[in-house]
């Protein structure tokens, strides 16, 4: 693989000659800042590092400082199968390779969309693991790991842990469902389903930056796709997460934002 740069505003890694912006970014989902497209070198960003905080019993999230890109807060799941990372970091030191390590490595990385693909070929070579990549939006690869696995409708990563795509987001957008060792369920959502800032409410969207809401038909797929998960908690992929009757939270919150797209709620406007 050539040398790896990384979109100074996404994150995300890019191998090759560079365009003159980047793909992720010049999309409608997200958008090149007025100041212009940048490109550094991973590891470029001072003072750039990853925190580890347990977020409860089997996973640990990686919150950023200084890092590059839109600031995702990547998992580590404690599967049946080892450690999976949801989500890619947009840094890697010898400091967050060691935290893996101590948490017992790294057995394969999954991003729930294109903007959550961060570094991971450097994570994954690193650990000698596979990338899971949705085929829908492998398109949107601009470095290809050197384990890529490409997956499409539904995703075994372990006994524990399971992977689908309601799509949404991205046609290839996926959710990750886990047993937690307490036997509850617990979904990853990534952006196929955003946390809300009122607590127990949740959202749709293409875009979050420029306010895209998803349609009607598209969230009512989505809410029907994850009614097959059983699940208390909910976790995004910023921090965020619904700590009590998450699945009550995804199936109200379909309704709501379904009657407000289709008009049912024009009388109040």
């Amino acid at each position: 693989m050539s040398r790896l740069m990384q979109c100074a505003t996404c994150g995300v890694e890019r191998a090759g000659e560079l365009p003159e912006l980047c793909p992720i970014c010049a999309d409608e989902r997200q958008y090149v800042p007025a100041s212009g497209q940048r490109w550094l070198e991973p590891g470029s960003q001072p003072d750039a590092a990853l925190q580890f905080t347990e977020a409860e019993s089997g996973v640990h999230a990686l919150a950023p400082t200084n890092v590059p890109g839109i600031g995702q807060h990547p998992l580590l799941v404690a599967s049946a199968a080892g450690n999976i990372m949801i989500e890619a970091p947009a840094h890697i030191d010898v400091d967050s390779i060691a935290a893996v390590r101590e948490r017992g490595g790294l057995a394969g990385l999954i991003a729930t969309h294109p903007h959550m693909y961060g570094l991971q070929s450097l994570w994954a070579r690193e650990f000698d693991c596979p990338v899971y990549i949705a085929k829908a939006d492998a398109h949107w690869l601009g470095a290809r790991p050197d384990h890529t696995v490409v997956w499409e409708g539904e995703l075994a990563l372990a006994d524990d842990l399971h992977a689908s795509q309601p799509g949404g987001h991205f046609p290839g957008s996926t959710v990750v469902h886990w047993r937690a060792p307490d036997g509850s369920g617990v979904l990853f959502a990534g952006d196929t389903i955003g946390t809300a800032r009122a607590p127990g409410w949740v959202t749709f969207m293409r875009s979050f930056p420029n306010y895209l809401p998803l349609s009607a038909a598209v969230v009512a797929r989505i809410a029907e796709h994850v009614a097959r998960y059983d699940f208390e908690r909910l976790y995004g992929n910023f921090g965020a997460r619904v700590d009590e009757d998450a699945a009550g939270a995804v199936a109200r919150s379909a309704a709501r934002h379904i009657d407000w797209v289709s008009g049912r709620m024009d009388h109040l406007t």
